[in-house]
């Protein structure tokens, strides 16, 4: 079994990296935006003739929400034409496509409350993105729908890990340059630990390769970590959990203009995947404690 890994350098191409020798029955192909640039169609139909891959993670990603507002057809062109292109492929070559989203194309303005607590969005939900990099993971799902059936679409929130950027790296830099900071509190939603989202594609890759799902299993599925949490209640973990000495306050969003706008609130439900797929996931605070 052939799996084309694209976005190899970003970091849930490297924690795929990471975990790939668990798995001798997969032959992992990573490819870079060097050696597969997904917005160029002839660079990805000569890959797959090359390679023949029975499934692709598509793991490339114009993920820099605040730059988007300013590069909105960069962002456009690896977002959307970059998923169009890798569908269009995968339906020549009767390849399954996993392709990453995000809870960005939801406002997090939810209207449906249970005891005073929001509810968390299902796959179902309306979607309304607030900014560019939202709309365009958006409209990246749109095309891959419009081109063909056999594709799983995972959104995914807040995913951290040892590799490229992201939140948890930038706390612990700045837990060793500063004696105080201030993080944003009233945004929620759920941290991901990019290896617990690489070991649930490479289950799903697994349980349709070994014919254990029908084809309306095909289609859109939530992961993140279980719970909860601010990006102050993150912070603060990881700064405990690291053992380091900050003062650090938290602030509202309006402290702390940004280009994009982001979900006041984004928590996933992930019932549907843990349904069909049998997953287990860890809450994300076991999960952030055993990664550190």
């Amino acid at each position: 079994m052939v799996v084309l890994v694209t976005g190899a350098n970003g970091q849930l191409g490297q924690s795929i990296k990471f975990i790939s020798d668990k798995y001798p029955e997969i032959d992992f192909v990573f490819c870079d935006s060097k050696s597969l640039d997904i917005t160029d169609l002839n660079n990805i139909k000569q890959a797959f003739k090359q390679f023949k891959p029975n499934f692709c993670i598509n793991a490339a990603a114009y993920t820099a929400v605040d730059k988007a507002e300013s590069e909105p057809e960069k962002a456009h062109l690896i977002n959307v034409i970059g998923a169009k292109n890798l569908a269009e492929v995968c339906k020549e070559y009767d390849t399954i496509l996993l392709h990453i989203s995000t809870d960005f194309v939801f406002d997090g303005n939810r209207s449906v409350t249970l005891s005073a607590v929001e509810v968390p969005y299902t796959e179902e939900d309306t979607t309304n993105p607030k900014g560019v990099y939202g709309q365009t993971k958006l409209d990246g799902e749109k095309a891959i729908q419009a081109t063909f059936n056999n594709y799983f679409i995972i959104r995914t929130s807040w995913v951290y890990s040892q590799f490229g950027n992201n939140f948890m790296k930038t706390m612990l830099r700045l837990g060793s340059e500063r004696d105080t900071l201030s993080v944003v509190n009233d945004q929620i939603g759920t941290p991901t630990n990019a290896v617990d989202l690489a070991e649930v594609l490479v289950k799903i890759i697994l349980k349709t390769h070994n014919s254990q799902l029908t084809t309306h299993n095909y289609g859109i599925y939530n992961f993140s970590n279980e719970g909860q949490c601010s990006w102050y209640d993150f912070a603060k973990e990881i700064f405990e959990l690291n053992n380091i000495s900050i003062n650090l306050q938290p602030i509202p969003s309006s402290s702390f203009p940004t280009p994009a706008k982001r979900p006041a609130y984004s928590v996933l439900d992930k019932s549907k995947i843990k349904q069909v797929f049998g997953v287990e996931i860890n809450d994300w605070e076991e999960s952030l404690k055993r990664f550190c």
